[in-house]
């Protein structure tokens, strides 16, 4: 298959390893990548803070660079999240036909990484190596709006070496929400701090998301604490191969 990556601006900043892991992964199983270079962003940012006309104009950057993509592959469930429930409303406001029609062309076409893997592409064993202990944090986004399902843990499962530890409260939010980690400062360190807690609980080695912006604030708070728990966005995990270092 012909995959087109849309890797995120905050990954193509902060974690630019996870696309390489993406890439890696998809390559490994035999299908082609392309990296559209002018992409830039869902424009989940700008909506989600009342910006919703300025967002209009990435959403159909986005159209634009990936209308004839065979599928797109996403490594964050949030930015599928926010094309999923918002770009078709956002196009139907614009009254441009030819628009929305190409959202609605496109939207079936997107993924995210784990569910590309586990539901469209049916491949669970991506012949990853990785000899540590694992805890997964069901991001909101991934939980709630994407459904995805066990699609992360089938395929954790079948990692070789990986030991797949269950996190207590896992459907908890870890208090990052973009602009409510800013805005609503004491609240989020709240739930971060029994996010952080049940991480610590499970005794994992390394907790892993599909988004690397839950993974920025878990990551904060573990550091701060002096813990040695690292994190992993999946893709990472899933490109490993060999004994892990």
């Amino acid at each position: 298959m012909h995959i087109a990556l849309f890797v995120a601006c905050y990954n193509d900043t902060l974690f630019p390893e996870t696309g390489i892991a993406v890439t890696r992964v998809l390559e490994r199983l035999g299908h082609t990548v392309t990296f559209p270079l002018a992409q830039t962003c869902c424009g989940q940012m700008h909506y989600n803070t009342g910006y919703h006309r300025e967002a209009v104009p990435l959403v159909r950057r986005f159209v634009e660079m990936f209308r004839d993509a065979e599928a797109v592959c996403v490594p964050s469930a949030s930015c599928v999240a926010m094309m999923r429930e918002h770009y078709e409303m956002m196009a139907e406001a614009e009254n441009d036909a030819a628009f929305l029609a190409d959202v609605r062309s496109l939207l079936p076409r997107v993924f995210e990484f784990s569910e590309l893997l586990a539901n469209r592409l049916q491949t669970e064993d991506v012949g990853a190596t990785f000899e540590h202990s694992v805890t997964y944090h069901p991001s909101c986004h991934s939980l709630r709006m994407l459904h995805v399902g066990d699609a992360p843990t089938r395929l954790l499962r079948r990692v070789r070496g990986l030991s797949l530890l269950e996190l207590p409260k896992k459907e908890q939010c870890c208090g990052f929400g973009g602009t409510f980690a800013v805005k609503n400062v004491d609240v989020s360190v709240a739930m971060l701090t029994e996010k952080q807690g049940c991480v610590v609980e499970t005794g994992a080695e390394v907790v892993t998301a599909l988004d690397n912006s839950c993974l920025m604030q878990i990551y904060g708070g573990l550091h701060r604490s002096g813990s040695a728990v690292r994190t992993m966005h999946i893709a990472e995990i899933l490109a490993s191969e060999g004994v892990a270092r």
